[in-house]
C-alpha cells in the first residue's frame, strides 16, 4: 500500500475510533457524568448530526483549496473535538464537542476519496479508496476493543484524550506523505448541486441509507443478540467483537479487489443480497454459536464491503460536485445507522426476543438489494 493512503487510511482509523469507541463506553461516561445511560446515548447523536451538518457545510466552503490543504484543515477540527471533549466535564458542552468531532467525519471521507482515486493507478481507484477505508475497520477490529478497555481500567477522558493525540498523528502523516494536488476545478456554488439533478446520485444515496441501515438494525443490539439470544458470555463479548471487526477487515479488502476486477456496482448489488441473506439466516440460525459467528462474520462484511464500491459510484456520479457526492455517502450512511437503530429496536420494545432485530433488517436490505438491481441494469447503462 501506497505511503499516500496508509496515511489517509491513518484518518478513517481516527475517524472510526472517535464515532465507535463511544459506543462500548457510554456507562463509563454516564457514571463518570453523574448522567443516565439515554442522556450519555446523545454523544451518539450529536456526533451524527456533526456528521450530516458537517460534511456538505465543509466541502461547500473549502471547494477553492488544495486537496491536501481541505484534509489538514479537517484533521485539524478533528483534533480540537476530541481533546475538547477529554478535557471537559459539563454535559451541554461535551454534546457541542462530539458535535464538532462529528463535523470532519463526511468531508474528510469525501475528500480523501478523491485524493485516493487521483493518486491511485488507472483501474485501481476502488482499491485505493478502499485502502482508504480501512482504517475504519481496523478501529472496529483493535481501536474500539482497546479505547473501551483504557475507558474502564483508567478513564473515558484518557481514551479521547489518545485519539486527540492520533489526530497529531494523521496530521503529520498526510503532510509528509499525500502529495500537492491541485484544486479541484472551480465550481460556482450553486453548480455543486447540479449532479442532484440525475436520478443516479439519489438511487446511490437511497441504497447506502436503506442498505446500510438494514445491517445496522442487528448490529446496534450485537451485544445483547450475542449474549442472550446465541448465548456468549459476557467475557467473550470482546473476542465476538473483535471477530466481527476481523470481518469488516476481510470484506474491505476483498470488495476493493473485486469491484476493480469486475464493477462497483455488480460487487455492491451482490453485497446487498448476501447481507439480506446473512440476516435472514442468523434469525432462524441463532440457536447456534458457530453458525451464528460465521453468519456476523459474513454480515459485518458485507456493511464495509459495500462501502468502497457506493463510495466510488458517488464519486463517479457527481460531475462537478465531486467532494459534495462523495461526502453524501457517509451523510447517508449516519443516517442509515440511525434508522437501523430504530427500526431494529421496535421488536425489542415489543418484547420479541433480541434476535428479531434482524428482520427489519432483512426488508431494508431487500429492497437495496432490487434498487442496486434497477441501478446495475438499468441506470448505469443509460449513464454510458
Amino acid at each position: 500500500m501506497k505511503k499516500s493512503t496508509i496515511a489517509l487510511a491513518l484518518g478513517t482509523l481516527g475517524l472510526g475510533m472517535s464515532e465507535f469507541s463511544m459506543m462500548g463506553i457510554l456507562p463509563d461516561i454516564a457514571s463518570n457524568m453523574s448522567i443516565n445511560i439515554t442522556e450519555a446515548g446523545h454523544f451518539i447523536s450529536a456526533y451524527a448530526i456533526g456528521v450530516a451538518i458537517g460534511a456538505p457545510l465543509l466541502v461547500l466552503i473549502s471547494g477553492r483549496l488544495p486537496l491536501k490543504r481541505i484534509l489538514l484543515l479537517l484533521i485539524s477540527i478533528f483534533i480540537l473535538g476530541n481533546l475538547s471533549f477529554a478535557l471537559c466535564s459539563n454535559y451541554e458542552l461535551n454534546l457541542f464537542f462530539r458535535f464538532i468531532s462529528g463535523f470532519p467525519h463526511g468531508a474528510y471521507f469525501g475528500v480523501g476519496s478523491i485524493v485516493a482515486s487521483k493518486l491511485a493507478p488507472k483501474g485501481k481507484g476502488t482499491s485505493a479508496v478502499s485502502g482508504m477505508i480501512s482504517g475504519m475497520t481496523i478501529a472496529n477490529l483493535l481501536g474500539v476493543p482497546l479505547g473501551t478497555f483504557i475507558s474502564h481500567q483508567f478513564s473515558w477522558k484518557i481514551t479521547y484524550f489518545l485519539i486527540a493525540l492520533l489526530g497529531v498523528i494523521i496530521f503529520i502523516s498526510i503532510k509528509k506523505f499525500v502529495p500537492e494536488l491541485k484544486p479541484l476545478p472551480y465550481t460556482r456554488f450553486k453548480d455543486q448541486f447540479y449532479f442532484l439533478k440525475n436520478l443516479n446520485p439519489w438511487i446511490l444515496i437511497l441504497t447506502i441509507i436503506v442498505g446500510n441501515g438494514g445491517i445496522f438494525c442487528w448490529y446496534s443490539y450485537i451485544n445483547p443478540i450475542m449474549t442472550k439470544s446465541v448465548g456468549f458470555s459476557e467475557e467473550a463479548i470482546t473476542g465476538v467483537m473483535m471477530f466481527a471487526g476481523l470481518g469488516m477487515v476481510v470484506g474491505n479488502i476483498l470488495s476493493g479487489k473485486l469491484s476493480d476486477k469486475f464493477s462497483p456496482q455488480k460487487v455492491a448489488t451482490a453485497t446487498q443480497g448476501l447481507a439480506m441473506l446473512s440476516l435472514l439466516s442468523f434469525f432462524f440460525f441463532c440457536n447456534s454459536q458457530f453458525i451464528s459467528l460465521l453468519l456476523m462474520f459474513i454480515c459485518t462484511g458485507c456493511l464495509f464491503a459495500v462501502s468502497a464500491p457506493q463510495q466510488i459510484l458517488l464519486l463517479y456520479n457527481s460531475k462537478g460536485g465531486e467532494m459534495l457526492g462523495s461526502a453524501m455517502a457517509q451523510v447517508a450512511f449516519n443516517i442509515g445507522n440511525a434508522l437501523g437503530a430504530f427500526l431494529g429496536g421496535i421488536p425489542i420494545s415489543k418484547n420479541y426476543s433480541y434476535e428479531y432485530s434482524a428482520l427489519p433488517g432483512v426488508g431494508l436490505t431487500c429492497i437495496g438489494f432490487f434498487i442496486f438491481l434497477y441501478y446495475t441494469h438499468v441506470r448505469a447503462k443509460l449513464s454510458n
